[in-house]
């Protein structure tokens, strides 16, 4: 009854949470308005910028943040014992992760939709800017090459997933044409659309069902073939199908293939945490299911440690359990896709709450029921093949913890976490070949729904960067800093705040196959929604949506920068640059297709300390945003601290002194993996400096906005206009 308690009790304590400290924080610190302007409706654009139901960007959110994170961090972290993971994972994601989220979603709501690095940039200065977006940079880089390689394993091991991963992307497409021409009420499609994957799921393959002998040598049995055929796929071909698959997702509308996808997989993947409770509950009072047909059903009891404090080969609890753990608690890959998507989405300021905070806390559950199945479920039986079980008890579980080693690799961390959610469904009748399918497609969904939004992200920070970087020329540009101002009729110069005039005249209206803007980042002074994709100067010379002359007059028209500020170009160098880094064959080997695929595990174990700092840093930003408004923060200094100081000190000992399994550090390693220590470095650097910056500027900003950005004509009140935020 203990699993039973804990699953109640977190649930409880959610709901709790969310009613009163989240309601709190929207309410008082926030001042979250039903009538507040929001850059979805602003700088609607059809394509980045669209206002959505809330139902609809809470699931692109939720099944954002939770790709395998959730998952496969708690399913390690369980080796120091249950305790521990499960109050991180409580404490964490209630006073941490949610206000990190909801955070970083109302200050970029309020900043016109621009990513939280932007951001740093106005609240803090445009150092700051720079070295946030180096980071987001580079952890999108490593996330993009090393998901690949997430989903074949998952693909692999569990062959039964491929068909329903496969068929959501036509769903989500017809979903989303359809809902967006016809602006239909969403219920019948949803019901539709979870009822067509459930049964991709039960008949996916012809080994989910017993007894159905037609079905299994006819469409099973046709189906099982194709499954097996792609399971077997090199790593490097999964790694350019779904980085392919990832610029399609990036570049089209948001409407088109990510919101549809990720509300669909979001009903299936909630629907499925809601099948887990049942089974917990039904296993909790009547045993799971008997290993063999008459035999006793196994009670369900805790079988992992309470406290584990030097587990064999494991690194220190402290700090690593903090790095270890990171979606379920905290992730800084939360504050990309509040800051990069979602605020472009939400249609009504309120709705902040139910996707920022509330996303984070259902995440949460999902983290304590994924160290409820691997410290309880896996009690239930650990089964063969044949579907015979081997072993049970504290017996299953040692099996699986023996080392941090046996516990650590992907298919072990993804395995404990199925088997023992699978044994829960289990014991309310469900079969066992559907119970695995199921578990699997929720992992391979949650990983590829992260996938194609960190393409997305990815897009946006190399358009920020390329418009930093490139060359600017034009008639009208502002004498203080150079930005380009072509199209700025009056106003103030987004980049430096100076006063400025433009005789700059627009363009015709461009035809409907023009390529247009991706909606990140500041839009000019003078600029309306739909009409942002070319402007033309009096002197003839044709700019982009940031101002850049591309014209084949123009010097401007062949450098590599002004291409990249364009979504396609963009994206295509973050596609490519992680199939390269994929590419890279393991250590001490040579490459060939057969072990290509696998180059992100290089510079995997910088991950999870660089993505828990992103948190830290967002909330640095959180922080000067709110001390600018005169706002309290003493709700966030805390773990604004606590999310500096704990990575940073994991990753130092990590580059200086161990690893697990007792193996040197990087730098003092036999063979150092250069790459790898220069990152690590260069993190920990801008860490620093970045702290020095914001120590420096921190008692001068109490009670001074950072500079508005430019109002939108015919948009009054819009977010970063005087006064707005």
């Amino acid at each position: 009854m203990g699993t039973l308690l804990i699953a109640i009790g977190a649930f409880v304590g959610y709901l709790i949470a969310y009613h009163t400290y989240g309601r709190w924080l929207s309410r008082r610190i926030f001042g979250l308005r039903a009538d507040a302007p929001v850059p979805s409706v602003a700088l609607n654009d059809d394509r980045d910028y669209v206002p959505t139901k809330k139902s609809i960007v809470f699931g692109h959110h939720f099944t954002s943040i939770a790709g395998t994170g959730p998952i496969v961090g708690p399913a390690i972290a369980v080796i120091w014992g249950w305790l521990p993971a499960l109050l991180w994972v409580f404490f964490g994601s209630i006073l941490i992760g949610a206000v990190h989220d909801l955070g970083s979603l109302v200050v970029s709501m309020r900043s016109r939709g621009q990513t939280v690095g932007d951001i740093a940039g106005r609240v803090l200065n445009p150092r700051a800017r720079l070295l946030f977006l180096t980071i987001l940079f580079l952890g999108l880089t490593i996330v993009l090459a090393i998901f690949g390689l997430v989903i074949s394993a998952v693909f692999r091991a569990y062959p039964a997933a491929i068909f329903p991963c496969v068929v959501q992307i036509p769903i989500a497409v017809a979903i989303g044409v359809y809902l967006h021409r016809k602006g239909a009420n969403l219920l019948i499609p949803s019901i539709l659309a979870l009822i067509v994957m459930y049964l991709t799921v039960i008949f996916g393959d012809q080994n989910t069902l017993v007894g159905v002998a037609f079905f299994d040598e006819t469409i099973g049995g046709a189906l099982h073939a194709f499954n097996t055929a792609l399971a077997g796929w090199p790593v490097m071909a999964w790694v350019i199908a779904l980085l392919v698959y990832s610029y399609i997702a990036s570049v089209l509308p948001v409407w088109v293939l990510l919101q549809p996808r990720d509300y669909i997989n979001s009903l299936q993947l909630l629907s499925a945490l809601g099948l887990l409770v049942v089974g917990l509950c039904v296993a909790a009072f009547a045993g799971g299911a008997p290993p063999v047909e008459g035999a006793v059903r196994p009670p369900l009891e805790l079988v992992a440690p309470v406290w584990n404090v030097d587990p064999a080969g494991a690194p220190m609890l402290f700090p690593f359990l903090f790095i270890t753990i990171a979606c379920g608690a905290i992730s800084g890959f939360h504050c990309l896709v509040s800051s990069g998507t979602s605020s472009k989405q939400i249609a009504c300021e309120t709705d902040a709450q139910f996707v920022g905070y509330g996303s984070m806390l259902t995440e949460g559950y999902l983290a304590v029921l994924v160290i409820l199945a691997c410290a309880a479920g896996l009690g239930l039986g650990v089964f063969a093949a044949d579907g015979t079980p081997s072993l049970t008890g504290t017996e299953a579980f040692d099996a699986r913890y023996a080392s941090w080693t046996a516990a650590g690799g992907l298919r072990a961390m993804v395995g404990a976490f199925v088997d023992g959610s699978a044994n829960f469904l289990t014991a309310m009748g469900i079969p066992r070949g559907v119970a695995i399918a199921l578990m699997g497609v929720l992992v391979a969904s949650f990983a590829g729904t992260t996938l194609d939004t960190a393409c997305r992200l990815q897009r946006y920070v190399i358009q920020e960067l390329a418009a930093t970087f490139a060359p600017r020329i034009s008639p009208t540009a502002c004498a203080a800093c150079g930005y380009d101002l072509s199209f700025n009729v009056s106003g103030a110069c987004p980049e430096c705040g100076q006063t400025v005039h433009s005789e700059a005249i627009p363009s015709e209206p461009q035809p409907d196959n023009e390529p247009q803007p991706s909606g990140s980042g500041p839009i000019d002074a003078g600029e309306t929604a739909p009409s942002r994709a070319r402007f033309t100067s009096r002197d003839g010379l044709r700019f982009t949506e940031r101002g850049h002359v591309v014209h084949a007059r123009s010097p401007l028209a062949g450098n590599p920068l002004v291409w990249l500020t364009n979504k396609h170009a963009a994206t295509m160098l973050a596609v490519v640059l992680a199939a390269v880094l994929a590419a890279i064959p393991p250590a001490g080997q040579s490459w060939s297709w057969a072990n290509a695929g696998q180059g992100g595990l290089l510079l995997w174990p910088m991950f999870g300390a660089t993505n828990q700092l992103l948190g830290g840093l967002a909330f640095l930003v959180i922080a000067f945003w709110l001390r600018r408004r005169r706002l309290p923060v003493w709700f966030i200094i805390p773990p604004m601290i606590f999310m500096l100081i704990m990575p940073g000190w994991a990753m130092v000992w990590q580059l200086f002194i161990s690893n697990p399994g007792d193996q040197p550090g990087w730098i003092n390693a036999a063979s150092p993996n250069w790459a790898l220590v220069a990152m690590g470095l260069a993190t920990l650097a801008i860490e620093a400096w970045m702290i020095v910056e914001a120590a420096l500027l921190w008692p001068r900003v109490f009670g001074r906005p950072e500079p508005a950005l430019p109002p939108v004509p015919g948009a009054a009140g819009a977010p970063g206009a005087p006064g707005a935020g």
